[in-house]
């Protein structure tokens, strides 16, 4: 499986890595065990550096959409940090977007370092 994820509720942090290519089966799968864990709340790392994706235009903007729902369901969500190397921000660049509209802290890195230290840097 190209995303797997680790969740750590003593930190509150949930750490997901994309290796390979990652479907949209694969995170929307992804999405029902975070809802199931109760993380929306918690800060999240996402390392994008070795994912691919064959997902079309209406795969990403099927993402899209489940991730405004679980943003409009009462909970502030948690701290993101996504790191996408830049010659592939532009595939995802529709979802960063959508994440963007989140009131809560969000950076975009190009590298995995600088994104975990500014993560581990914020509040639980």
């Amino acid at each position: 499986m190209p995303l797997h994820w680790t969740l750590d509720s003593k930190q509150r942090l949930v750490i997901a890595i994309a290796e390979g290519d990652v479907t949209r089966a694969e995170v929307e799968n992804y999405f029902a065990v975070m809802d199931g864990a109760g993380t929306l709340p918690y800060r999240k790392l996402f390392d994008c550096t070795r994912g691919e994706t064959s997902m079309t235009s209406e795969d990403m903007l099927a993402i899209g959409v489940q991730i405004r729902v679980r943003h409009a369901a009462g909970v502030t969500p948690g701290a993101l940090a996504i790191v996408v190397p830049p010659d592939k921000a532009e595939l995802v660049s529709r979802v960063l977007g959508i994440l963007a509209t989140a009131d809560r802290p969000m950076r975009v890195f190009a590298e995995i370092g600088p994104a975990r230290r500014w993560i581990d840097s914020l509040p639980q």
